[in-house]
């Protein structure tokens, strides 16, 4: 039998030697893990936020257009009584009502919350609002009160 090559041995050896990885190594990944994580995240969010105020706003415009619809049909627009459903379900003294004027249920604003319905409104004939993420509309980014006016 042939004796094997020095050559051969260290490959070995050296295989034998680097099997996996050492605990210093993988704290170093998890590290910089972290790190792409924390520059990475907050800039995600931020654009989530965006996009959330985006969708509340496309969806006031579409409520709008129905609420438009339902004048044009009935002669009025929905008390603040009868709300946004008015817009899904006949009102009793509704007698022209045309509707459904919406495909599904009334959506509810980004953050899980009804919209805000006044109808004679403050800046209009009705009122329609998101009061944003916090539920105040006071703040800035996703805070503020998403409008019809």
């Amino acid at each position: 039998m042939q004796e094997p090559s020095r050559h051969y041995v260290g490959l070995a050896a050296r295989a034998r030697v680097s099997r996996g990885f050492t605990l210093l190594e993988l704290l170093v990944v998890m590290v910089i893990i972290g790190l792409l994580a924390g520059l990475v995240a907050p800039r995600y969010f931020e654009q989530v936020g965006k996009s959330n105020v985006k969708i509340a706003r496309a969806q006031i415009v579409s409520l709008g257009q129905a609420l438009d619809q339902y004048r044009l049909d009935v002669g009025v627009y929905p008390t603040t009584e009868e709300g946004l459903e008015a817009l899904v379900v006949k009102p009793q003294n509704a007698t022209r009502w045309g509707g459904p004027y919406l495909q599904k249920a009334v959506p509810v604003d980004p953050w899980d919350r009804p919209y805000q319905y006044r109808s004679p409104g403050d800046h209009g004939d009705y009122d329609l609002y998101s009061l944003g993420k916090d539920g105040r509309g006071d703040g800035s980014g996703e805070n503020v009160t998403i409008s019809s006016w």
